[in-house]
């Protein structure tokens, strides 16, 4: 199949990883990237769309129709702010682009990043992790024709990209030894850009994918 995917948070480290497989995939015909600054790519498959205001898409919601994916890689850290503004930020921005989306695209898989920890009973005592739980629960509560989400933990940089983590500077060269160690935990940026592809073009069992689903489906074939 084609994918014609939407990407968020193309300025940030997954997003980033998450646009630079689509663009080298040759099943990846067109890739819509909507984001607040410019990420300042020229490629023939990408166009840009620079919002300030996710939570308002009115301005835009007329190029949003047909596409058959959506990279939600958008995110902010929980470090010092309250609940409920990292709620308004995580989980009700998320939630709105996702309505957007499904009003005019009903044959769209949905494809969000949270992390691993992500808490999906939304009980446990850290609030970041029980903010991820309650979008993840909303957005598979929600009709699209498939939605996955994906918790990665420590992702080994694609090298050449521009976003990635300052702190990847200074622990990217343990990744061989961490590999082996803490194989729940640790895969690279370029398998979760490849799980998200064939979540789209394959598909896969589970809904909620941990680090070793992320790694095994960045693996799968397709088929012939």
């Amino acid at each position: 199949m084609k994918i014609r995917a939407i990407i968020t948070g193309v300025t940030g480290m997954v997003g980033e990883g998450v646009l630079h497989e689509c663009l080298n995939d040759p099943d990846v015909e067109q890739v819509l990237s909507i984001s607040r600054k410019p990420y300042g790519l020229n490629h023939p498959k990408l166009r840009e769309i620079v919002h300030s205001d996710f939570h308002d898409l009115s301005a835009i919601q007329d190029q949003l129709t047909g596409y058959n994916a959506c990279f939600f890689c958008l995110g902010v850290s929980s470090v010092g702010m309250k609940e409920q503004e990292y709620r308004r930020i995580t989980h009700d921005l998320t939630l709105h682009f996702a309505q957007t989306l499904l009003t005019r695209n009903p044959d769209l898989t949905f494809c969000y990043v949270s992390g691993a920890g992500t808490d999906g009973t939304e009980q446990g005592k850290l609030m970041w992790a029980r903010v991820k739980g309650q979008t993840e629960n909303d957005l598979l509560k929600m009709p699209f024709q498939k939605a996955y989400m994906f918790r990665p933990g420590f992702m080994y940089p694609t090298k050449g990209l521009k976003n990635t983590l300052s702190s990847y500077a200074y622990i990217s060269w343990l990744y061989p030894v961490l590999r082996p160690l803490f194989p729940k935990y640790v895969s690279t940026l370029q398998e979760m850009g490849l799980a998200m592809i064939n979540a789209v073009r394959i598909g896969y069992p589970k809904r909620v994918l941990e680090v070793p689903d992320i790694v095994a489906l960045a693996k799968q074939k397709v088929r012939a």
